[in-house]
């Protein structure tokens, strides 16, 4: 449950990005790329993003953690072009800026839909005990 809950999390906040940055678009069948997306992106998230983020350690820790955005920016870039490229999906991010814009609101929007969830979770948990 957790991981289609964490799934539409993304696939929403992606959605979000699209419709507030630029240079992020979606084309085709709006439900479809999304989700073909958040697919894609929780990919590179699991499996390239750390590869990233021990390659920029250094940075990382020069720059206070604000390098994250950068190695946000580069796994939606990623998945961006693995989405159009590999599947075909329409989910286009045009250039770094737009990612960089794009890795930020994601991030905040998973950021508040995520702490909602978990607030609700545990008023859930904690009705069920009474």
């Amino acid at each position: 449950m957790r991981l289609i809950v964490h799934w539409a999390v993304s696939a929403l906040a992606l959605a979000v990005a699209a419709a507030v940055v630029p240079g992020i678009r979606i084309s085709g069948n709006g439900a479809l790329a999304v989700g073909g997306m958040a697919i894609v992106f929780g990919l590179v998230n699991t499996f390239v993003r750390p590869v990233l983020k021990l390659l920029s350690c250094g940075l990382i820790v020069l720059t206070l953690g604000l390098f994250l955005f950068v190695v946000n920016a580069v796994a939606l870039w990623l998945s961006s072009a693995i989405a159009v490229g590999w599947f075909h999906l329409g989910f286009h991010v045009d250039g770094f800026l737009p990612a960089l814009e794009g890795a930020i609101i994601v991030t905040l929007v998973s950021w508040i839909l995520s702490t909602v969830y978990e607030l609700l979770e545990r008023r859930s948990r904690r009705a069920s005990r009474r």
